[in-house]
């Protein structure tokens, strides 16, 4: 994801405060977000090749983007290294997975309306599970600077790549 000037009219209006926002303020507020659709609406498009986001804000303590799926895209497993995030799904459906250390990751299949939070030290997946596209608001907070994609090598270990915030996510494949 680059950080173009953000899209649409301003939601400055709906960020609670100054400073750094907690997970579940930021859930709050991409819900909120994603009661207004004439502030992104615009900015919805969808490409079966690849995600597309839009950056609805961007300012020193939060960024807000939009981001449209279709099936068979996937983040793979990363982190956002020191940010928190809320996401809300406005069409279609997506799963947001929580890597485990014992057993399969705690999947849960997001519909519209649905919301989550992500706290900084988690690693997680989302992923579009089939069907028809689907769209997501995500608020992040501080801005998205770095993340962790993750890798499970053929050995079982987990292996962590640094990624830019800018980064279009993809899961990180071992090829050895």
């Amino acid at each position: 994801m680059s950080a173009p000037a953000a899209i649409g009219p301003s939601l400055g209006d709906l960020v609670p405060r100054a400073g750094t926002l907690a997970p579940a303020e930021l859930e709050r507020l991409a819900r909120r977000i994603a009661d207004e659709p004439g502030r992104w609406e615009a900015a919805v498009h969808h490409d079966p090749e690849r995600r597309t986001y839009e950056l609805l804000h961007d300012d020193g303590d939060l960024t807000v983007w939009l981001i449209c799926w279709s099936a068979g895209h996937d983040t793979g497993f990363h982190d956002h290294e020191r940010s928190g995030a809320g996401i809300a799904v406005v069409a279609g459906e997506v799963v947001d997975e929580r890597l485990t250390a014992v057993g399969a990751p705690i999947a849960r299949r997001l519909a519209p309306g649905a919301t989550t939070t992500i706290e900084p030290a988690e690693i997680h997946r989302v992923h579009h599970p089939g069907g028809g596209p689907a769209v997501t608001i995500h608020a992040y907070s501080p801005p998205l600077e770095r993340m962790g994609a993750y890798e499970i090598a053929a050995d079982g270990r987990l292996l962590r790549h640094p990624q830019s915030g800018a980064a279009d996510l993809a899961p990180v494949r071992d090829d050895g």
